[in-house]
C-alpha cells in the first residue's frame, strides 16, 4: 500500500492509473481477494447484468430508467465515462458524489495490501462499495469488456443480458464471433434468466446458456416486439409510433417511442423490458412506468442530435460508434433522418479511434454518408495519431478528408466549413466525442437538457 494517500478525487484516479501498467488485465481473482478483505456480500437486492458488444449502455438505461419511474431506487454503474468519471456510477439517476467516491477508495486502498488493481478493477469496486451503502432496490451493471473474466462479473445477477456479439476486443476475447460469444456469456448464471437481445447470436451463446442451466429468453421467440399500424397511413408500420411488446409475462400496447433515437432502439427498449419482467415477482413494474421510462431515458453520444437553435448553424450529431457493427447502425440512423444528401445538405465527419480498434472497418460502414472527413488524434498508450487515422480514411475515399491537432480544432474546422443546412457527424471513440461535447458547451452549442 502506498505510504502516501491521495485526498481528491483527481488525485485518486491519478494514483490508480500509475499502479499497474497495463490498462486492461482480466481476471477476476484479485477483485475476490479484496472483497473477502472487506468482508463484502453479494447483494441482496435484483442485480441486472449487461453486456454486449453493443447496445448495452442503451439497454441498461432503459431498465435503470423503467424502474425509476415505478418509484425505485436504483444504481447503475456503466464504462467508460465521456467527461466526468462520476458518470459511470448513478444514483437514481445522479452522479455520485466525490466524498463517496474517495471514501470507498480509501477503504479499498486498506483493504488490498500488496495486491496491484487496475483502474477498472478500483473503478467496479467502488461501485459495489458505493451501492452497498446507498441501500438500494435494484442494482444494473454494465460490464466493461467480455464477461467471463469482467470484473462486474464478481457479481451473481438474478437476470443477465448479452444484447448484441461482434468484432471487437478481440486480442482480449478471441478472432471469431464464437470465441467472444463464449466469453460474455460466461455472465450466464444456473436457473437464473439469459435474456439474448439479437436474433444474430452464434450458437454458442444459447448453448452456454444451456449448459450452465439458465433459462433462455430470445428475442423473436420468447419476447418479441412489433411497431403499431400507423394512425396515418394505414398500413404501414413507421418508426417512431406506437409499438407493442410481447413477453412470457407482460403484454404491453401503445408504447411509445423510445427517447434515443434510430431504428435499433426499439429492440433495445424490448430487452430491457424482457429483463425487468424476469424481475416480477420482486419488483413491481406497471405498464405505466415501462411507457414512462422509455421515454425518459437520457442517454449522451448515442446517436444523440443536437439541433441549433440558429438557424444559419449545421445541426450536430454525437455517436460512439467505435466498431464497424456500431457504425453500421449509425449509418442506417443517418441514412433514414431527414438532413444531409437528401435535403441538399452535406454530412460532415469528425472521426477519432483508438489504434486497437478496426478503423477500416467503421470508415468502410460510413463512407459512402460522409462528404467531407476529419480525423483527430486520440490520446494515451491506445491512442492513434490523426495523420495515421486520416491516411486509412484516404485509402477508402475520394472526398476531402484532414487531419487536426486535436478534437477542438477538427469542430472549429468542420464548422467554418458547414453550411446551415449541413449537419456534422462527431463519432468513434469516448476520448474524441467527450472532448467534442466539451468543445459544444463552451461555445454554447449545447442545450441544458443534452448535458449528462
Amino acid at each position: 500500500m502506498s505510504s502516501v494517500i491521495p485526498r481528491s478525487l483527481d488525485g485518486w484516479l491519478a494514483y490508480q492509473t500509475s499502479l499497474r501498467p497495463q490498462a486492461i488485465e482480466l481476471g477476476l481473482d484479485r477483485l475476490r481477494l479484496v472483497l473477502d478483505r472487506l468482508d463484502w456480500r453479494q447483494p441482496r437486492v435484483p442485480v441486472i447484468t449487461v453486456a454486449g458488444t453493443n447496445g448495452k449502455g442503451s439497454v441498461s438505461g432503459y431498465c435503470a430508467a423503467i424502474m425509476a419511474a415505478a418509484g425505485y431506487r436504483v444504481g447503475t454503474f456503466t464504462s467508460p465515462h465521456l467527461r466526468d468519471y462520476r458518470e459511470r456510477i448513478r444514483i437514481h439517476d445522479q452522479l455520485v458524489g466525490a466524498p463517496e467516491l474517495v471514501s470507498a477508495f480509501e477503504r479499498i486502498e486498506s483493504a488490498r495490501g500488496a495486491v496491484g488493481l487496475t483502474f477498472f478493477e478500483f473503478n467496479t469496486l467502488a461501485a459495489l462499495l458505493v451501492f452497498d451503502a446507498a441501500r438500494l432496490d435494484a442494482w444494473v451493471l454494465e460490464v466493461g469488456m467480455g464477461g467471463r473474466l469482467d470484473a462486474v462479473n464478481v457479481v451473481d445477477p438474478d437476470v443477465a443480458v448479452v444484447v448484441s456479439i461482434g468484432f471487437d476486443h478481440q486480442e482480449y476475447l478471441g478472432a471469431t464471433l464464437e470465441a467472444i460469444g463464449r466469453e460474455k456469456a460466461g455472465i450466464f448464471r444456473a436457473g437464473r434468466s439469459a435474456v439474448l437481445g439479437s436474433s444474430e447470436m452464434p450458437s454458442i451463446v444459447e448453448e452456454a446458456a444451456r449448459a450452465i442451466g439458465a433459462p433462455l429468453k430470445r428475442i423473436g421467440v420468447e419476447y418479441s416486439y412489433e411497431l403499431e399500424a400507423s394512425t396515418r397511413e394505414k398500413n404501414a408500420l413507421i418508426a417512431g409510433d406506437r409499438w407493442r411488446y410481447r413477453g412470457s409475462r407482460w403484454d404491453l400496447q401503445h408504447l411509445p417511442a423510445p427517447a434515443l433515437a434510430g431504428d435499433t432502439q426499439y429492440a433495445n427498449a424490448a430487452t430491457a423490458i424482457a429483463a425487468l419482467e424476469e424481475l416480477d415477482a420482486r419488483l413491481t413494474i406497471p405498464g405505466l412506468a415501462v411507457a414512462q421510462g422509455i421515454t425518459q431515458v437520457q442517454l449522451a453520444a448515442r446517436f444523440q442530435v443536437i439541433a441549433p437553435a440558429n438557424a444559419q448553424a449545421p445541426t450536430w450529431i454525437l455517436d460512439v460508434a467505435h466498431n464497424p457493427a456500431a457504425a453500421r447502425v449509425l449509418a442506417r440512423n443517418l441514412r433514414a433522418r431527414p438532413g444531409g444528401r437528401p435535403t441538399g445538405g452535406r454530412t460532415l465527419a469528425i472521426l477519432g479511434i483508438l489504434a486497437d480498434k478496426d478503423a477500416a472497418g467503421v470508415i468502410a460502414e460510413l463512407r459512402d454518408c460522409v462528404d467531407a472527413w476529419w480525423c483527430v488524434p486520440t490520446e494515451g498508450e491506445r491512442g492513434r495519431s490523426s495523420m495515421a487515422l486520416a491516411e486509412t480514411v484516404r485509402r477508402q475515399v475520394t472526398v476531402p478528408v484532414e487531419a487536426a491537432q486535436d478534437t477542438a480544432a477538427g469542430c472549429r474546422a468542420a464548422l467554418i466549413h458547414a453550411h446551415p443546412q449541413d449537419r456534422i457527424v462527431v463519432f468513434g471513440s469516448f476520448h474524441t466525442v467527450g472532448p467534442a461535447l466539451d468543445w459544444l458547451e463552451a461555445h454554447d452549442v449545447l442545450p441544458q437538457a443534452a448535458l449528462p
